[in-house]
């Protein structure tokens, strides 16, 4: 049977850059788009990784806004991968999309080429929050978007959403989550916002400009989602993830207390994010661009036009390299599958690893149960809603 893999591009280009954005993301490089796809797709045909057997499950267009640059840019680089790799029957390929780059033509195009998910960074729908983030786009855009996408049709579509931002209720937190639901998108991804360095909201706020986020508000915006969601018939599968489920209705894990549990599956779970919780091989292509394989994590050079030269010269645009031992690995495969409702399956876990993880982690385990951050049935290990809320003191356990 071929091993699996997921494919990822990333797109460094956008309009304008958001006030939280410290993504490797440029408003100032249109003129390199088309150099930018050519070296891409050039990067993808050149891959000499042994990956002869491999098929890819998944292909991910991130950024940046991909939705940015021209739909034959974006099919040149999507043409590149089908020629290197096997695609799998049914592979998802999703698309980012802001909003401010509705447009319906170019959606049905995407279609077109076999792009079959779309993710759509609204991030609220409240107007002065988006003025606020210096999004570039408006409430009535967003819905615009999700509308057009569907005539062009897109029947899986993701929107994005970030809570605890400067000068956010918890009133308008509710508005933003009963406007989602109204939509009914099959996924829903909600995160915390996090005020990275060097950004100009952490600008802002050391400026006096807005408050620091309220992390009992987050909080409490957290549990408020999970709340709704769970009423509006939306499963969560991850920590910060949210889909409609396809025949099993909304589910709860309390069930997996027993060993002998049946996990619902979804259609509209994103595989190549799964990818990630499961510490599975990914490649990624373009500036900046992370790999995971054969136990190794490289990645490529940031600058868009360094990327180029170096790729127009014949040259590996790889900045870095990291072996990652087997210590390494079996730390991550811990933590990440954690952020998964379904836990980590402890018969997978041997299988990969060789040993009991209930041997390898009791006495983490023991502590983490007895402070209500997980649970434990014979089959698994999962986080509580409390251990949701307080992941990352959980995760950190597990570091070696």
């Amino acid at each position: 049977m071929n091993s699996e893999i997921a494919l990822f591009v990333f797109i460094p280009f956008c309009k304008i850059k958001c006030t939280y954005c410290d993504f490797n993301a440029y408003a100032n490089l249109a003129r390199v788009m088309e150099p930018y796809a050519d070296a891409v797709a050039q990067e993808i045909s050149d891959c000499r990784l042994q990956i002869a057997d491999l098929t890819a499950k998944s292909l991910y267009f991130g950024g940046g806004t991909p939705s940015l640059v021209p739909v034959a840019q974006i099919e040149k680089i999507l043409r590149a991968c089908e020629s290197r790799f096997a695609f799998a029957p049914g592979i998802e390929i999703t698309l980012e999309a802001n909003p401010a780059t509705a447009d319906e033509t170019k959606l049905r195009a995407y279609r077109a080429l076999g792009i079959n998910r779309l993710s759509i960074g609204v991030q609220s729908f409240d107007d002065a929050t988006l003025r606020r983030l210096n999004r570039g786009h408006t409430v009535a855009d967003a819905i615009e978007m999700f509308e057009l996408a569907r005539r062009a049709g897109f029947d899986n579509i993701n929107l994005d959403f970030i809570f605890g931002l400067p000068l956010q209720t918890l009133a308008d937190w509710r508005a933003t989550l009963r406007r989602a639901i109204a939509l009914a998108p099959e996924h829903l991804s909600l995160y915390a916002l996090k005020v990275e360095e060097h950004t100009g909201l952490e600008h802002q706020i050391a400026r006096g400009k807005y408050p620091k986020p309220d992390d009992d508000l987050a909080a409490d915006m957290y549990e408020l989602a999970e709340e709704m969601l769970d009423t509006a018939g939306y499963a969560q599968y991850e920590i910060s993830n949210w889909t409609r489920s396809v025949g099993v209705g909304n589910w709860k894990l309390d069930v997996g207390r027993q060993s002998n549990i049946q996990l619902p599956t979804s259609n509209f779970q994103s595989r190549h994010n799964l990818t990630y919780w499961h510490n599975e091989p990914y490649l990624g292509f373009g500036a900046g661009a992370h790999s995971f394989f054969e136990r190794a994590r490289f990645w490529n050079v940031l600058s868009p036009v360094e990327y180029i030269e170096k790729i127009t010269r014949g040259e590996s645009a790889m900045a870095d390299r990291e072996e990652i031992n087997r210590e390494l690995e079996i730390a991550e495969t811990m933590f990440l599958g954690l952020r998964l409702n379904e836990g980590i399956a402890f018969e997978n876990f041997a299988q990969r690893f060789g040993e009991d993880a209930r041997v390898r982690y009791a006495k983490e385990i023991e502590e983490l149960k007895e402070m209500g951050l997980i649970e434990m049935s014979d089959a698994r290990v999962w986080l509580t809603p409390r251990g949701r809320l307080l992941s990352n003191e959980v995760f950190w356990r597990f570091l070696p």
